[in-house]
């Protein structure tokens, strides 16, 4: 699999708003609570400052996604936040990696000085691995700071990497 990371385009909302709703039907990673159809779902995507759509170069496959935009407004507006998504049938083969990478490059591009994540939970190792790897710096940790999809909370750990 020859992993490419390209721009969204509307005619993507099928696939990438189903592998989006995968992760909010886990219930253990994005703070959302509805599904994505392919009108709410072109609306957020395209609302996003970039929306990234990775893709397998040999077949067109999309196999994930990440969100890329601001986390706050006016003095703070220079911090973004990012979600990533990969199909569920195809994760643990580093194109999560490749997406933060992306958006590594892409949110400088965009003139963010920052990349915050607001809300990593605690019980996703592999996340909270890559992060690492990445050189993400940890801000500690909020008790209890995530709803779980079984009513439990978990903690989360926020994260910045300066851009």
């Amino acid at each position: 699999m020859r992993i490419k990371i390209r721009a969204y385009d509307k005619n993507d909302v099928k696939d990438v708003a189903k592998i989006w709703n995968q992760v909010v039907e886990d219930g253990i990673a994005f703070p959302q609570l509805e599904m994505l159809d392919e009108t709410s779902g072109n609306v957020f995507f395209q609302d996003q400052s970039f929306t990234g759509v990775a893709y397998d170069a040999d077949n067109g496959k999309i196999v994930g996604l990440y969100i890329l935009h601001p986390n706050n407004v006016g003095r703070c507006g220079h911090i973004c936040n990012a979600s990533y998504a990969v199909e569920k049938e195809i994760r643990g083969q580093h194109i999560g990696e490749k997406l933060v990478l992306h958006c590594l490059g892409k949110a400088k591009d965009l003139g963010f000085r920052i990349l915050q994540f607001n809300a990593v939970v605690k019980s996703n190792k592999s996340a909270l691995h890559l992060y690492e790897k990445l050189g993400f710096v940890k801000l500690g940790t909020i008790p209890g700071g995530f709803l779980m999809k079984d009513g439990t909370y978990e903690d989360i750990i926020p994260h910045y990497h300066v851009l």
